[in-house]
């Protein structure tokens, strides 16, 4: 049977007092595009965090492509990609400049790396901008770069928070093709996201995180047989146990013509 490429068991951690993971268990296998979605809070980040190597002093144990990180073998990571949600690029660097200098980072030849990175940025229309400074970039532009840094090494694992933003309709079309091709060739997708019709559409699988524990996991088909809701965003409503939102949008709504 062939290793999961990522093994959960158990996992803890806390801030403080605060309990922000309380015995998450997961299993992932090669392939797959999970949807891994939950209120603000709920621990999807700490969690992502962890498995990258940016947290440490948790319980339980993560086993990625079979090896524990906590033995501190960071090899790994070569074969991770990641997209932030809130991601620092370095502005006074030409998006050559940025590309090239990742892509020697993950172990490519620096000529490689240019070359492969101007003909990513010219699928993205962008390759007239590739000597560019970044801080003349939209913010559409900025996360196309961002995602193109992040498969430049050909990763097997991808760890991907809201990478959407600032993207246009076309630009979507073609990242959710790009995502299911990747899957289909055997490499795993963590998606985190807010938006909900996204995630339904691209995930072969959904966890659903709810302070700090797995309260749904399953197809969006499975998750809709056993709730009553019908969408993936009434159905997050209804475990989360959040049912303000009408009432909250009145009072708003009410404040600003002057009720």
């Amino acid at each position: 049977m062939e290793e999961p490429v990522i093994s959960i068991k158990n996992l803890k951690k806390n801030y403080g007092m605060n309990l922000v993971l309380n015995g998450i268990d997961l299993t992932v296998n090669k392939g797959q595009i999970i949807g891994y979605i939950g209120p603000n809070g709920a621990g999807k980040s700490t969690t992502v965090k962890i498995m990258l190597g940016l947290e440490e002093d948790y319980q339980g144990e993560i086993k990625i492509f079979g090896d524990n990180i906590a033995k501190g073998n960071v090899d790994y990571k070569r074969r991770i990609g990641y997209v932030p949600e809130i991601a620092e690029l370095y502005d006074n660097l030409t998006a050559q400049e940025y590309l090239t200098f990742i892509g020697e980072m993950y172990g490519l030849d620096r000529a490689e790396a240019d070359e492969k990175a101007l003909r990513l940025m010219r699928v993205f229309g962008l390759d007239e901008n590739y000597y560019s400074r970044i801080s003349s970039f939209s913010k559409g532009m900025k996360q196309k770069v961002l995602i193109i840094s992040s498969l430049l090494h050909n990763p097997d694992l991808l760890f991907l928070d809201e990478p959407i933003g600032g993207l246009d309709a076309n630009s979507v079309m073609v990242f959710k093709e790009i995502l299911a091709q990747l899957a289909a060739q055997g490499k795993t997708i963590f998606y985190s996201s807010h938006i909900m019709e996204v995630v339904e559409k691209i995930s072969s699988r959904i966890i659903l995180l709810n302070e700090g524990r797995v309260i749904a996991d399953g197809s969006f088909e499975e998750l809709k047989s056993k709730n009553k809701e019908g969408t993936l965003e009434e159905i997050f409503n209804q475990l989360t146990g959040f049912d303000e939102h009408k009432q909250l949008a009145e009072e708003f709504v009410a404040i600003v013509q002057g009720g």
